[in-house]
């Protein structure tokens, strides 16, 4: 309320009572104050009254909401359910302009706010992990390919004659795909195995741009957040080699932001080198609903003319959603998550490694991946062939979901690329294994459950697998019925029981393979 209306207030209502709401409610204004002048994310979190008197504040600044309001246009901001609209606090009209998604609307005032503040809000984070050059950004409503792919087609506009883009191997079918999608050939470099990591082939990247004449390559196409046993890319090396070259270099970090390792190695690489743009997720890094990304750099013109290649007006609800998140932690909070992270990184590495020798596996020796962690799957693939298959599926059906099985093998056919060893980003992994990652909002209770239910289904699989060699519960060795008796084996005698009990002591001694003898 403004003075007039207090002054009002307080011809009903006691003038105390009054001024006591006017500096409560200044005590909000005054956060706002602070977001205005600043544009970086507030220290502390906003609580949620402060955040939604806000966005009630904004809102009122579209036309969609003026009173009064006559629309004869065919995008007036109208909405047929009054629930959609309390969903996206009545800010209808998105961002940007038909010729720039980082444009101001005149009949959106509110939304086009919205959409400078998160974007500053945004750049201001990136900067706080890690990235401390980083010179612009912006917020775009589609996931981390299709982000990738607008890189790309803004690169095409600079480099007409360019058809290749360099791509050291990852095995992330949306990451090929955006290279597809934007009219260019991926050329894939195949990593190289260092102890039981998969690094960045340097050599084989500017052996490719000399063969293939580097007017002739759009881009390299990094990575840094990746499955384990791929470790981030040689970041600094490539930027080095793209300066050298005079060739563009876009990376992709869709979940980097949470790892102070990727961010640096960003920030090196842009020192040392050549780093365009880079691209990362809004769900995988900031917990909100899947359908935005970041786009950020080191050149403003280069960013702005990447906003600029977007065609039409988007969607203002990533933005809408990261802005609330941003809000409601604040930079400590926000800080705070990333160092949980980390810690619980270490706890699931060190749970993980328990459990890998609980059953004759091993931790893969990955310290170039700061999120994602790999156990092996060698010796149970090779006691209990065909069992390492089943393991992902058992874990999903038993409620752990991000958990993926790697088996030997596999073969995959992505925009008419064969990829061969499919989801182990090379084409001859040594083992099968299993990842699991360290990523932000993970807790202590997830890997605890991660853990126990992971080695219970271990467990199981070798169980079943013993009693599939053995004929299955109620039979001998020989598959013959026995009525529970006591019976031989190889000398031992062991008690033949029905259900669990039998499967746990074959599994808790040596059986030889015979007839079996009654007693």
């Amino acid at each position: 309320m403004n003075g007039e209306n207090l002054a009002l207030c307080e011809k009903v209502v006691l003038p105390s009572y009054v001024r006591q709401g006017a500096q409560a409610r200044r005590g909000h204004e005054l956060l706002v104050r602070h977001l205005l002048e600043q544009g970086k994310c507030p220290e502390e979190g906003w609580s949620e009254s402060t955040i939604e008197l806000f966005l009630s504040e904004l809102a009122i600044m579209d036309s969609n909401n003026f009173l009064g309001n006559c629309g004869v246009g065919e995008r007036e901001g109208r909405v047929a359910s009054s629930l959609v609209a309390r969903r996206h606090y009545r800010l209808i009209h998105g961002i940007g302009r038909s010729g720039d998604i980082a444009a101001i609307q005149p009949k959106a005032a509110g939304s086009s706010l919205l959409n400078k503040l998160t974007n500053s809000l945004v750049l201001d984070i990136l900067k706080m992990a890690g990235v401390r050059s980083v010179s612009s950004c912006f917020v775009v409503p589609m996931a981390t390919g299709m982000s990738l792919t607008l890189c790309f087609l803004t690169l095409r506009q600079r480099r007409p004659k360019a058809q290749y883009i360099i791509w050291p191997r990852i095995d992330q079918k949306s990451c090929f795909k955006s290279m597809v999608t934007a009219g260019f050939e991926p050329v894939v470099v195949e990593n190289v195995l260092e102890g039981d990591e998969l690094r960045t082939d340097l050599e084989a990247v500017e052996r490719r741009i000399e063969e293939l004449g580097a007017e002739n390559v759009l881009c390299v196409h990094s990575t840094t957040s990746c499955f384990a046993p791929r470790v981030p890319d040689r970041l600094e090396e490539l930027a080095v080699i793209c300066a050298k070259h005079d060739i563009p270099h876009i990376v992709n970090n869709a979940y980097g932001v949470q790892s102070s390792k990727c961010m640096h190695l960003i920030e090196q690489g842009a020192r040392v080198g050549r780093i365009d743009a880079f691209v990362q997720s809004l769900d995988k890094n900031f917990m909100v609903p899947v359908g935005g990304a970041i786009i950020a750099g080191f050149n403003e013109s280069f960013i702005q003319e990447i906003s600029r290649i977007y065609p039409g007006r988007a969607s203002a609800s990533p933005s809408l959603d990261l802005l609330i998140t941003l809000l409601t932690l604040g930079a400590s909070g926000y800080r705070k998550l990333l160092k949980e992270r980390k810690e619980l990184y270490t706890h699931l590495a060190e749970e993980l490694k328990q459990l890998a020798e609980a059953h004759g596996e091993r931790l893969l020796h990955t310290p170039h991946n700061p999120i994602s962690l790999a156990m092996s799957l060698g010796c149970l693939q090779a006691k209990y062939p065909g069992t390492v298959t089943q393991l992902g599926s058992m874990l999903f059906t038993r409620q752990v979901s991000g958990a993926r099985v790697v088996p030997l093998g596999t073969k995959q056919v992505v925009s008419g690329h064969t990829f061969k060893g499919f989801m182990s980003h090379s084409e001859g992994y040594p083992c099968p294994y299993l990842n699991a990652a360290s990523a932000i909002g993970i807790t202590r209770g997830d890997v605890t459950l991660c853990i126990r239910r992971l080695d219970k289904c271990l467990k199981s699989l070798k169980k079943e697998a013993v009693v599939e060699e053995y004929g299955g519960p109620g039979r001998g060795a020989s598959g013959t019925k026995h009525s529970g008796e006591p019976w031989l084996t190889g000398g031992e005698e062991v008690p033949f029981l029905h259900g669990e009990s039998v499967l746990g002591t074959l599994l808790s001694v040596k059986v030889l393979r015979c007839e079996g003898t009654k007693v």
